[in-house]
């Protein structure tokens, strides 16, 4: 079997195909035919040493991907070969609150990850996907998708007339925009650039609650004048420490952030009475449970949601797919075929 690895140092140019033994799954383990893989932008600090510089190498990066299962092992019951499935994030994350020890499971760093053509996985870390997306399709789910649904409806309670503010057109910001409007609900959306927002008004978000941040650097402000000065009622801020204090001061009284990312930063001085005055309520969400994973690909299926998917590359140019996202100028998922 073929993979790619970081192996004696980080970076996208130390970014080796190898060749590993053929896997063959214990007792409670499946193997996975890989078909399909996405990246997050987890994925390329990790690759880069950013994530954690601490973390041992080799390494096969990424944490999302969707395959056929090939074979079993002999006390597994919940797939059976044939089955496409997909991987966790946290293969060992079930359901319920999660132990330190099954945060210690997640793909593509601490553990080695799907950028391979085949991959074991224990049985508990697989589920079925939605037999109307493509493989493609279906790779884009383990990680931006369900950190979406957790946020806003495991953790946010998502109603229909809500509003959702969506920093950024990545992964998780787009599925967030997707679910709000499948359930009814008003997402809010921001972006360096023109051109990405009208991509996203095809999905069905209005031009006027799409907001360019470099020519509106006040943004925050624009999002109270768009909910009549009364603020949103979930905010997935993907930014950090760059951008939370204008979070703070556009989510209503009584809102939700939910801290999903670190695209601007994670350190800043900053006062923390707006989340006390306003009894504001910020969520860290790390993706989520298998649990959850279940039960977003059902909402998925009944509304037909189709994610978002700027480009595809083929296996053998899995650097080029790295450098894409690097360079911050997708809409949506990058994928990589088998």
């Amino acid at each position: 079997m073929k993979a790619w690895e970081i192996q004696e140092s980080f970076g996208i140019s130390h970014l080796v195909q190898v060749e590993r033994p053929d896997p063959t799954p214990g007792p409670y383990e499946v193997v996975v035919k890989m078909t399909a893989m996405s990246l997050n932008y987890r994925d390329l600090m990790m690759v880069t040493g950013r994530y954690n510089p601490r973390q041992p190498l080799p390494l096969v990066p990424l944490s999302d991907g969707v395959g056929e299962v090939i074979s079993v092992g002999a006390e597994v019951t919940q797939v059976q070969p044939g089955d496409r499935v997909a991987g966790c994030f946290f293969e060992h994350w079930t359901c319920g609150k999660p132990s330190r020890e099954a945060l210690k499971s997640s793909q593509g760093g601490p553990a080695d990850g799907m950028l391979m053509t085949h991959k074991i996985i224990h049985e508990n870390g697989v589920v079925h996907v939605p037999a109307y997306l493509s493989d493609e399709e279906a790779a884009t789910l383990p990680c931006a998708a369900v950190t979406a649904w957790n946020a806003l409806f495991t953790e946010g309670n998502l109603r229909p007339g809500e509003t959702v503010l969506c920093l950024g057109t990545g992964g998780v910001s787009v599925f967030a925009a997707q679910l709000a409007l499948a359930v009814g609900a008003r997402p809010i959306v921001t972006s360096s650039s023109d051109e990405k927002l009208t991509k996203l008004q095809a999905l069905g978000i209005s031009a006027g609650d799409c907001i360019n941040y470099r020519n509106t650097p006040d943004w925050e402000e624009s999002v109270l004048s768009l909910t009549d000065g009364v603020g949103v009622d979930h905010i997935l801020e993907v930014g950090g420490a760059g951008t939370l204090e204008k979070s703070l001061a556009c989510v209503r009284f009584g809102g939700n952030i939910y801290q999903i990312g670190i695209l601007a930063g994670v350190t800043k001085d900053m006062s923390v009475i707006p989340i006390l005055r306003n009894r504001v309520r910020v969520q860290g969400i790390y993706v989520g449970d298998r649990q959850s994973f279940d039960a977003m690909n059902a909402g998925i299926a009944q509304t037909k949601i189709q994610p978002v998917i700027d480009r595809v590359f083929d296996f053998e140019e899995a650097p080029e797919a790295f450098t894409h996202i690097e360079a911050a100028a997708h809409v949506g998922k990058i994928c990589i075929r088998v």
